[in-house]
């Protein structure tokens, strides 16, 4: 190992304390891919497990405004945007975006315990009505109407949720290494 590379001893927990459940290596493809989906979310709450408020909203560098709150807030965001209003319909307005502030669910995200809160709470919710969405749903087949694509399959969604999380689990990655120097997971 080359010097000042992160080590085994660095990683944020014993491999074998991993609160993750791994997905399965022979299942069903909706089983499949919610499970690796279940993997990218917990992996979003192991990188900001055991920081305050101030660790959560640290911005990775000037002038950008990517935080762990931040990822929080816009997963919270996108999590509503893919299963309420695309697959389900829903008449579902944003939480932390607006028309005048687009990137709100990064701008708004300040060292303020009561929005740590409040973005854990919306996520959970969020993530909570996609798992019974899913869990209800006839097939991977059904599609909701996205503005942008038009038809769009639950399983496209499934994999892309798998993908956006899996992008900024990397920024993620990198901003908690900024923050306390811990990797891995």
């Amino acid at each position: 190992m080359m010097a000042g590379m992160p080590k085994f001893a660095d990683m944020f927990i014993d491999p074998g304390a991993d609160p993750r459940a791994d997905p399965p290596a022979q299942a069903g493809e909706c089983a499949t891919i919610t499970a690796f989906l279940r993997w990218q979310r917990d992996t979003l709450e192991l990188k900001c497990s055991g920081l305050d408020a101030a660790g959560l909203a640290r911005r990775a560098v000037e002038p950008a405004t990517l935080s762990l709150l931040g990822l929080v807030r816009h997963m919270a965001e996108v999590e509503r945007s893919w299963f309420r209003r695309v697959m389900a319909g829903q008449d579902a307005p944003p939480h932390f975006c607006s028309d005048a502030d687009p990137d709100g669910a990064f701008d708004g995200a300040r060292p303020e315990p009561e929005l740590v809160a409040q973005a854990w709470k919306t996520w959970r919710a969020e993530v909570a009505f996609a798992e019974r969405f899913v869990a209800e749903a006839a097939s991977l087949d059904i599609t909701g109407s996205d503005p942008w694509r038009g038809p769009v399959s639950l399983r496209w969604v499934l994999v892309h949720m798998v993908e956006e999380y899996a992008r900024h689990n990397g920024h993620a990655d990198l901003l908690r290494q900024l923050i306390d120097g811990a990797v891995g997971q």
